[in-house]
C-alpha cells in the first residue's frame, strides 16, 4: 500500500528517476523550458520551485541554501548560447580549456581567463545570478505547463511544455494542433457535398430565367 508516499515512479528506478529530475530541471534553468511529457512536467515542475527558492536563499547570502542545491541538483558547464557555434567547432582539447580550469575544478562565475575570450558558466551560479533574480519580487509560481495537445509518436503519451514565467517563447502548436487523418477526410467530405448543392441551384436560376425572356415573345404573337 502506497499511504503518504507521493509522486510518480515514471517506470523507472530511483537512481533513474532522480538522475531524471536533475537533468530536466539543468536544462529548464539553461534554456528556459523544455519539451516533455505532461506527466514529467507535472511531477518535475514542484522540485523546480523549490530549487528556485533556494536560489533566492542563496542569492541572499545563505550558504547554506547553496550547498544544498548543490546537493540537490548537482552542477555542470553551461555553455553560452552566443559561443554554442563556436564550441560546436573546436576541438576536444579546446573544450576541456573552456569547460574547467588548470586545477580541474569547473569555471564558477563564468569569467575567461588565462586570455580566453569567454568559458563556461556554472549552472548553480546561473541559477542564483540571473534565474532567481528575474523572481525577487514574485512570492511563488515560477513555472507553467502547457499542454501541447499532440502525442508521442511511440507510445502516444501527451506532450506538454514546462516553461518559466517571464519567458514569452512560444512553445509550438498550442491553440491549433495538427490535423488527424479522419478530420481531414471528414472536411473533404463536407466541401464536396457544399460543392454538389450549389450545382443544381445555378441551373434552377437558369431555367426560372428562360420563361421570363419568353412572355415578351407571347404578348407580340397576341397582338
Amino acid at each position: 500500500m502506497r499511504h503518504r508516499v507521493a509522486g510518480k515512479q515514471l517506470s523507472r528506478t530511483k537512481e533513474h528517476r532522480l538522475a531524471l529530475r536533475r537533468n530536466m530541471a539543468q536544462s529548464l534553468f539553461e534554456h528556459g523550458q523544455i519539451e516533455t511529457t505532461l506527466v514529467k512536467a507535472k511531477q518535475l515542475r514542484p522540485w523546480v520551485e523549490r530549487l528556485i527558492t533556494l536560489a533566492r536563499e542563496a542569492r541572499a547570502g545563505s550558504l547554506a541554501a547553496r550547498q544544498r542545491l548543490e546537493r540537490l541538483m548537482g552542477d555542470r558547464a553551461v555553455i553560452p548560447a552566443e559561443h554554442q557555434e563556436e564550441y560546436d567547432s573546436m576541438s576536444d582539447a579546446d573544450r576541456q580549456r573552456v569547460l574547467r580550469s588548470r586545477s580541474g575544478r569547473r569555471y564558477r562565475l563564468g569569467q575567461p581567463r588565462a586570455g580566453q575570450k569567454w568559458t563556461a558558466m556554472s549552472i548553480i551560479h546561473h541559477l542564483i545570478t540571473n534565474v532567481a533574480g528575474e523572481f525577487e519580487d514574485r512570492p511563488g509560481g515560477y513555472t507553467r505547463v502547457i499542454k501541447l495537445g499532440r502525442y508521442g509518436k511511440n507510445d502516444a503519451a501527451p506532450k506538454a511544455v514546462l516553461q518559466l514565467v517571464g519567458r514569452e517563447e512560444s512553445p509550438g502548436t498550442v491553440t491549433r494542433p495538427e490535423k488527424t487523418a479522419r478530420k481531414r477526410r471528414t472536411e473533404r467530405r463536407y466541401a464536396a457535398a457544399a460543392k454538389a448543392i450549389r450545382r443544381p441551384g445555378r441551373g434552377g436560376e437558369q431555367a426560372a430565367a428562360a420563361p421570363q425572356a419568353s412572355e415578351p415573345a407571347g404578348e407580340e404573337a397576341a397582338q
